[in-house]
């Protein structure tokens, strides 16, 4: 019997060790659960790629990459209405007027990117290509950008209040070009200036273009305000270069332009800008002015030609105002979208669009043109543009009956719009 106590015993203390060893294990094991529940917890909190929403998937990964699809698709359609004795064809048209795709995102250091293509027409067309930096108030771009040549040619198509910028900023041949460029904003001056070559679609030429614009921007309680000003000045190189202003009639699917230059030569071009505008709530109003100066070779007078505009515009659903941004204006974001109960915002504008491209022996044609639109933003990506203008010529470059170059012609316009 003792023996066999002694033997209990022995087996009873193999036991307890076997037990507690158990217990550590079961300890060591939970421990570890417990730790795989932090990390996946952690990293569902602070995933390495964050996905968010600004009209298409924005990634955002770490150090200050990020990565976005962009785009814009608009198609216009609607009619022009000439006299019939200009032999001009008129009636229904309609385009896909831009169809845009491309990516935008940063890179750490401060770097930044945006690479755009249109594919609206038979070719496809580079629009911005461009790297950037940025610090505080300053940002430099290396790139085909947008120069500096008035406030509604900087504000985007996606945002203006017409389907059509005003005439002088078409005729006088506003484009992206490829520079270096330098923005910088204290308080509320915004300063800009670059040096330029050519569009890319043009390169390689020896000619070159320097732009500046300067904007005092305050904002007065709930009014926004905007003066500014702007001068660009263009060396054509080839001593065959010539220059050519004209405009079409409102919209853009008709290629009638009753007010043209023709081809003439010219060694340089001087463009002068005035801007203003201002935001009261649902009201807004602009006004450009644009005088553009051209120096010819030898002995011949130098013209200088002039546009304009003035602009007004109302939204009729309450809460609604136009957007601005750091010297341009900006998205209208309805304050009661479709889908989450609402209407949209409904915004009515008006316009007074002048063109003169007559000066020193060279007769293009002068333009008087009266517009309205009416703007639906159901969303803040979606939009639905009606426009009609009449538009008064004088010496207009299509005679009508018995040589009349003083005639009226109206065009209608439509689009929808979507953009991300």
């Amino acid at each position: 019997m003792r023996e066999q106590m002694q033997s209990m015993a022995a087996r009873i203390d193999t036991l307890q060790s076997q037990l507690e060893a158990a217990r550590a294990d079961v300890a060591e094991a939970n421990e570890a659960a417990g730790n795989a529940v932090k990390v996946a917890t952690a990293a569902a909190e602070n995933p390495p790629v964050k996905v968010g929403w600004k009209g298409a998937p924005k990634l955002t990964g770490k150090g200050g990459w990020s990565f976005k699809p962009r785009g814009r698709l608009q198609y216009d359609a609607g009619f022009t209405s000439a006299p019939e004795a200009t032999g001009r064809s008129d009636g229904f048209g309609s385009e896909a007027r831009r169809a845009r795709l491309g990516i935008e995102g940063d890179i750490p250091g401060g770097f930044g990117y945006k690479f755009e293509v249109d594919l609206a027409g038979s070719d496809v067309e580079v629009t911005d290509a461009v790297l950037t930096y940025k610090d505080d108030g300053l940002k430099i771009a290396i790139g085909q950008q947008n120069n500096f040549q008035g406030l509604e040619e900087l504000s985007t198509s996606r945002f203006t209040s017409f389907i059509e910028r005003a005439a002088f900023s078409d005729a006088f041949g506003f484009e992206r070009r490829v520079g270096i460029s330098a923005q910088y904003i204290t308080g509320d001056v915004m300063v800009q200036g670059g040096l330029f070559s050519d569009n890319m679609a043009d390169l390689s030429n020896k000619s070159w273009s320097a732009d500046g614009r300067v904007v005092f921007m305050p904002k007065m309680n709930d009014a926004q305000l905007h003066l500014g000003g702007s001068i660009h000045y263009s060396e054509l190189k080839d001593a065959s270069d010539t220059v050519r202003y004209r405009q079409r009639p409102f919209v853009h699917f008709t290629s009638n332009r009753f007010i043209n230059t023709d081809a003439f030569s010219a060694e340089s071009e001087l463009g002068l800008g005035v801007e203003a505008a201002g935001i009261f709530g649902p009201f807004h109003a602009a006004a450009e002015g644009y005088w553009q100066k051209v120096s010819r070779p030898g002995m011949l007078a130098d013209p200088t030609f002039f546009g304009g505009y003035v602009e007004a515009g109302y939204f009729l659903t309450g809460g609604d105002k136009r957007g601005y941004k750091k010297g341009v204006f900006g998205r209208v974001k309805p304050q009661n979208p479709v889908g989450e109960g609402g209407i949209g915002a409904f915004q009515v504008n008006v316009r007074y669009d002048y063109l003169d491209l007559t000066d020193a022996g060279i007769v293009g044609g002068t333009q008087n043109a009266y517009q309205v639109s009416l703007i639906w933003t159901p969303t803040d990506y979606t939009r639905f543009m009606l426009n009609y203008g009449r538009q008064m010529y004088d010496d207009a470059y299509y005679p009508a009956a018995g040589g009349d170059t003083s005639y009226g012609v109206d065009a209608f316009g439509m689009r929808a719009q979507v953009d991300f």
